[in-house]
C-alpha cells in the first residue's frame, strides 16, 4: 500500500469515526453497489450492523486479500466478495474442528454440519457472485503456509466470545490470534467488532459465554498477542443495550432467544435492537 493510500484511508477512518451519518457522501461506488446489491431480508440488518461504515473504518479495499473470521451464512461474505471483486481474495476462516462439541446444543449432525461449511466456503461465496474471486476456506489451526504473511485484513466480527470463553481449557484464543498474526502482511490490519459487556460487569460475567466481552480486556488480549490499537469507533454502539447479570446477548434481535415465547419481552428486546458493540482497529507490533 503507497504512503498515499494509507493517508486516504486515515483520513476516511476519522471521517466515518466523527460522522456515521455521512455514509452517502463518502462510501465509493463500489462498496455502495455490494451493499444494495443484496436481497432484502439481508439489507433489513444494515441499519444496526452500518456495514458500509464498519468496512470503511477497517479500510477495506477492492483487490486487498482479506481474511474473514466465522463468515457463517455469509451476511458479511457476500458485501466483501463483490466488493474485493475479481482482483480480490476472500478466505473464511472458521474454529477450529475440536470446538464444536463442546457446545451444550451440540449433536452429531450440528458438529458435521458445521465442520463441513469450512471446506463449503467457496461454493458459497459462488451463490453471491460470479466475479471470479479467489476464494478458500480453511480454519485457525490450519492456515495453509502460502497465506502466510499475504493478508492485508482479518475481520473478526462477532467471533472472540467463544474463543474466549474456551481458552483457559483449549488456549483457542490465542492459538487464532498467533494465526492472525501470522496471516497478516507487515501494514495489515485487523479490524474487530465484538458484542460489549458494560465496563462495571462482573469479569467471571463477561467471559463470553453470554456472548459479551469487555472492550478493555479485548484491547489488553490483542496487546498481549502481539498487536497495537490503531483507532476505536463507535459506529456499532447501542447505547439501550444494558444486559444484568442474568442476560445473554441472544436475548435480542436477530436471535430472540427465549423472548419469542413472550410477545411482551419479544416486543422489548425489539425495542432494545441488536447489541452494544465495540468496534476496533489494530495492527500487528513489528518484531
Amino acid at each position: 500500500m503507497t504512503r498515499l493510500t494509507q493517508i486516504f484511508f486515515l483520513l476516511l477512518t476519522v471521517v466515518f469515526t466523527a460522522m456515521p451519518s455521512a455514509i452517502a457522501d463518502t462510501v465509493n461506488t463500489s462498496l455502495e453497489q455490494a451493499i444494495n446489491g443484496r436481497n432484502a431480508e439481508d439489507r433489513a440488518r444494515d441499519e444496526q450492523r452500518h456495514p458500509a461504515h464498519t468496512l470503511a473504518f477497517f479500510q477495506v479495499a477492492p483487490g486487498m486479500t482479506v481474511a474473514e473470521a466465522l463468515p457463517g451464512k455469509g451476511w458479511y461474505s457476500n458485501i466483501l466478495a463483490n466488493y474485493l471483486g475479481a482482483e480480490g481474495t476472500l478466505y473464511g476462516v472458521n474454529y477450529p474442528d475440536k470446538i464444536w462439541p463442546m457446545f451444550s446444543f451440540a449433536t452429531d449432525d450440528l458438529v458435521k454440519e458445521r465442520i463441513a461449511l469450512t471446506k463449503q466456503f467457496p461454493k458459497r461465496i459462488e451463490e453471491f457472485t460470479d466475479s471470479g474471486i479467489n476464494v478458500r476456506g480453511f480454519t485457525f489451526n490450519t492456515v495453509p503456509a502460502d497465506v502466510l504473511e499475504t493478508v492485508d485484513r482479518v475481520l473478526m466480527i462477532r467471533a472472540l466470545h467463544n474463543l474466549n470463553r474456551f481458552e483457559p481449557t483449549t488456549g483457542m484464543l490465542s492459538q487464532a490470534l498467533a494465526a492472525v498474526r501470522a496471516m497478516l502482511t507487515s501494514d495489515g490490519l485487523v479490524g474487530v467488532v465484538q458484542h460489549r459487556a458494560p465496563a462495571s460487569a462482573d469479569d467471571a460475567w463477561a467471559d463470553g459465554s453470554r456472548g459479551y466481552l469487555k472492550q478493555s480486556q479485548v484491547i489488553a488480549t490483542f496487546e498481549q498477542a502481539g498487536f497495537e490499537l490503531v483507532s476505536t469507533s463507535e459506529i456499532n454502539a447501542n447505547p439501550r443495550d444494558k444486559p444484568g447479570p442474568d442476560d445473554m446477548v441472544w436475548r435480542l434481535p436477530p436471535s430472540l432467544g427465549a423472548s419469542k415465547d413472550d410477545p411482551t419481552h419479544e416486543a422489548a428486546m425489539k425495542a432494545i435492537g441488536e447489541s452494544d458493540r465495540m468496534t476496533l482497529l489494530f495492527r500487528k507490533t513489528q518484531p
